[in-house]
């Protein structure tokens, strides 16, 4: 009972003296949810193509440096063995060499203990990406490996 009294008075006060009681708002207005979705969708327009490109950047990066342990594989297996096959061969490669193979092409002279790389003809966004790593890396050569 007292309660009620309490608002009752707090309510007549509030009517005599012209204050008006603000309700809460419980919902977003239609204009609010308008500029959240623009807002969302000019993030999304610039962030998917910057994300596509850095995910082609990554696996060109992941197949120059399989390139890279492939050809330190390569000339350990040229110091030990005298020869490449254990290293470069489709049948004996390693796992670095498969991964290089998908976008360079590997020429293995054992009389002169040469390896010599270049890109072949995949035209891959991902393997354009990787060639052009690999120039910077001078990787792309004639690698000659003695005892």
């Amino acid at each position: 009972m007292l309660r009620l009294t309490v608002i009752l008075t707090f309510y007549s006060y509030n009517i005599m003296h012209g204050r008006k009681e603000k309700r809460m708002q419980r919902a977003f207005s239609m204009i609010e949810l308008i500029f959240v979705i623009v807002i969302i969708a000019i993030l999304a327009v610039v962030a998917i193509p910057k994300l596509a490109a850095t995910r082609s950047d990554a696996e060109g990066t992941r197949i120059v440096s399989a390139l890279s342990v492939c050809i330190n594989d390569a000339g350990s297996a040229y110091m030990k063995w005298a020869s490449f096959r254990h290293t470069t061969q489709p049948d004996h490669a390693t796992a670095s060499c498969k991964t290089a193979r998908y976008c360079f092409d590997l020429v293995e002279s054992d009389d002169k203990g040469s390896l010599t790389v270049s890109s072949n003809a995949n035209a891959e966004k991902v393997c354009q990406e990787a060639k052009r790593i690999a120039e910077q890396n001078l990787l792309t050569a004639n690698h000659v490996f003695s005892f």
